[in-house]
């Protein structure tokens, strides 16, 4: 008797799709990995308590002549928080009309207004500061920690209003078109 061998080649799972398989598993082990890294890090929720978090100030944007101080510091006083950056074109459009606004309450003393330079370079936010002659307290996040406890939803300039309980009031996406804008927003927090 004559043996036949009638083994047919078995057809694996093509290489695209263990490679797309692959892929796949990773990339929803980093959208998980990053989902616990959000739900340890305290973020500002509107109507709530802001995490408390530190601000070093750029050298000549200081605030009431402190290099450094946490946001707590402030409570008491309605904070005005604008994420801004060098290479953006909105921020712009609206750093006039945000120091316009700070000339008008800077003198009350109630009302304290912070930029936060979003992952920029110290030259670019020298230059952005001193083109749009800004006085108000400025500080830099290179590596996004305030604007990661702020919950900065879309890009820059995004604005964070705090009340006198150091609450979260308004988030304003996008840039204030004029100072009477800024008034308005003001005001929720009053």
């Amino acid at each position: 008797m004559t043996e036949t061998n009638n083994t047919t080649p078995r057809r694996g799972v093509p290489i695209w799709a263990q490679v797309t398989i692959w892929v796949i598993l990773v990339g929803l082990l980093a959208l998980v990995g990053f989902g616990l890294k959000r739900a340890q890090n305290p973020m500002a929720q509107p109507g709530k308590a802001v995490p408390d978090f530190d601000l070093v100030f750029y050298e000549g944007y200081e605030h009431a002549g402190n290099k450094e101080m946490k946001l707590s510091d402030l409570q008491g006083k309605i904070v005005l928080i604008n994420i801004w950056a060098s290479w953006c074109k909105p921020c712009e459009q609206e750093a006039p009309e945000l120091e316009q606004a700070w000339q008008l309450y800077k003198d009350g003393g109630d009302v304290v207004f912070i930029g936060v330079d979003y992952v920029d370079t110290p030259a670019g936010a020298n230059e952005y500061l001193q083109k749009f002659n800004i006085t108000f307290p400025n500080a830099p996040d290179l590596k996004s920690t305030i604007s990661s406890i702020l919950n900065r939803q879309m890009g820059v300039p995004e604005t964070y209003l705090i009340d006198r309980q150091g609450l979260l009031r308004q988030v304003k996406i996008g840039p204030f078109a004029s100072v009477e804008e800024i008034q308005a927003f003001i005001a929720n927090a009053e």
